[in-house]
């Protein structure tokens, strides 16, 4: 079969500051969210229609991730493109061939799913314009992307924009929506621009729990309703710490929401445990380093054992000295991955 078109992105992971945890509807979020945009964790993605030599109507799709076919892969995207046929009509007209790579390992506290679905999101949006002859507006095709990268994992739809973005609706943000994400690096104070974000690998193995029931739990979590009450009033107050560059703000906010996170899955039933021994020692070394140093260094997590360290650009030889001196003992095999707040994705070819 000769190909007949093709297109491929590149689109980073997102570290989420103000968490989402909790949907109803179509992937629809509980509670607002806003995150740092990532710069070397990133997919990278490439979309292929070939003719189809057959009659059918049926997708026909092949997907290959680091050059292997992989058929869990597969049956993901598949569902997800019969959820979407009727916005991309190309899906069921060609057969779709898809690779895909990480730039980090499996398991190692990145979202790949965020990275990875946002890059086909992309994808799906570049063929679209390209096999109807036209050129979405620049703000209009990311915003389309962002909600068919939603529709594939919920914070995937932060991952188009460049340094921060933020999902659900928030009366202090301009036109955010619950529905696609909103670019936010036009209003933040430029100390934000330069933060670092090192993850500190507490342990590679598989989390417990997917994303996926962890969310479907906050159904019967008894804190619910504070929680979204919580998150709605972090991010209002994240918001001004954001405009006027006040870290200590920022730092606070962000590790109570990291810390909330984890005990509402304490407090589910039924009940995970995601912090490893290694995860607290590390949380209490960062608190002794912060109090001792006055270097604006704060942590958060994802759903997992895994630290993400934020710090501004400046303090970075000094926290880098303290993370090999204190904090790579407490790491799995010493592994640490070193990023920063990113640009978005990019258009490869």
């Amino acid at each position: 079969m000769n190909t007949i078109k093709k297109v491929t992105w590149q689109s980073p992971s997102n570290i989420a500051l103000i968490k989402y945890w909790g949907k109803h509807g179509n992937q629809l979020p509980n509670n607002p969210s806003i995150s740092f945009t990532l710069e070397e964790c990133y997919s990278e993605t490439t979309l292929a229609i070939e003719p189809k030599t057959g009659s059918s109507n049926e997708i026909e799709l092949r997907f290959y991730f680091d050059k292997k076919e992989n058929l869990a892969f597969r049956l993901k995207i598949l569902q997800f493109f019969e959820s979407i046929h009727k916005e991309f009509s190309f899906l069921r007209d060609y057969s779709i061939v898809i690779h895909s790579m990480n730039s980090f390992p499996h398991s190692s506290g990145i979202a790949s799913s965020a990275s990875s679905m946002s890059a086909l999101a992309l994808c799906l949006c570049s063929m679209d314009d390209m096999l109807n002859k036209r050129k979405t507006p620049k703000d209009d095709f990311f915003a389309r992307a962002s909600h068919f990268a939603r529709l594939g994992s919920g914070s995937a739809c932060r991952s188009v924009y460049p340094v921060m973005a933020s999902w659900g609706k928030n009366k202090h943000i301009k036109n955010s929506s619950d529905k696609f994400a909103t670019d936010c690096s036009d209003w933040i104070h430029p100390i934000f621009k330069t933060f670092q974000n090192s993850i500190l690998i507490a342990s590679a193995s598989e989390k417990k729990v997917s994303s996926r029931v962890g969310h479907s739990l906050m159904e019967t979590n008894p804190f619910a309703t504070a929680r979204y009450k919580q998150a709605n009033d972090n991010l209002n107050t994240l918001i001004k710490a954001l405009m006027t560059g006040d870290l200590d703000t920022f730092g606070e906010i962000v590790e109570t929401e990291a810390l909330t996170l984890h005990a509402l899955m304490m407090c589910s039933t039924p009940s995970f445990t995601l912090m490893t021994p290694n995860t607290l020692a590390m949380i209490e070394a960062i608190r002794d380093f912060r109090e001792s140093s006055q270097i604006p260094v704060y942590f958060t997590l994802d759903a997992g054992p895994n630290i993400h360290l934020l710090y501004p650009n400046k303090f970075k030889s000094k926290v880098h000295e303290f993370i090999d001196l204190e904090l790579k003992q407490f790491c799995e095999n010493g592994r640490i991955i070193f990023d920063a707040v990113g640009k978005g994705p990019k258009l490869i070819k």
